[in-house]
């Protein structure tokens, strides 16, 4: 019998973003904002080591509340790879999430799931985590399809798909080795 696995769909879904930011406010003031509306944000301060830090440590808890997901398309892609404009490439492969920080400028950081084939090409990215590729499980519902039936040999040869048959891969190896272990005689070519 041949077995068929039901799965879930395999739909793509659009690759996640979240953007942190410190925003100036002139010479008096900077706050933080979050592209997720729902995030509570600090009051404008002055303390702008203070809001990097936390800033910072906003962008590692969106990192740490996500779960990347194999199906997601590559959010890079969306964004027509414009993080790595000067490459071309085509997205392929497992999804990773990534945290974007430019060193220089330390005012923006963005978590985003990107395959792995944008992820090195984009510049001051660091990967976070890689999805886990789907398992197959005993629980998942099959169905049961018959396999056509195989009409009997004649002449007493057995069948491999009957019980009790001689594994033929075995048969074979047993057969090239003792040709390769012989001696060739000269002038014999294969």
């Amino acid at each position: 019998m041949t077995t068929v696995h039901s799965e879930p769909s395999t739909g793509r879904i659009a690759g996640r973003a979240w953007t942190v930011r410190i925003v100036g406010h002139g010479r008096s003031s900077t706050s933080v904002t979050c592209s997720t509306a729902a995030c509570r944000m600090p009051a404008p301060s002055q303390d702008l080591a203070g809001l990097r830090a936390f800033a910072a440590q906003h962008a590692a808890a969106h990192a740490k509340a996500a779960t990347v997901r194999p199906n997601a398309w590559c959010h890079c892609a969306s964004q027509r790879c414009g993080a790595h404009s000067g490459t071309k490439t085509h997205c392929a492969g497992a999804v990773l999430m990534i945290l974007r920080h430019d060193p220089v400028m330390r005012r923006v950081w963005s978590v985003e799931e990107v395959c792995e084939t944008c992820a090195p090409l984009i510049p001051n990215a660091t990967v976070l985590a890689r999805a886990e590729r789907p398992r197959r499980t005993v629980d998942r519902p099959t169905t049961q399809a018959s396999a056509p039936a195989r009409p009997a040999i004649a002449g007493g040869f057995s069948s491999p798909a009957t019980p009790g048959a001689g594994d033929t891969a075995s048969v074979r190896r047993s057969w090239r080795s003792s040709q390769t272990s012989r001696p060739r005689r000269s002038g014999q070519g294969r």
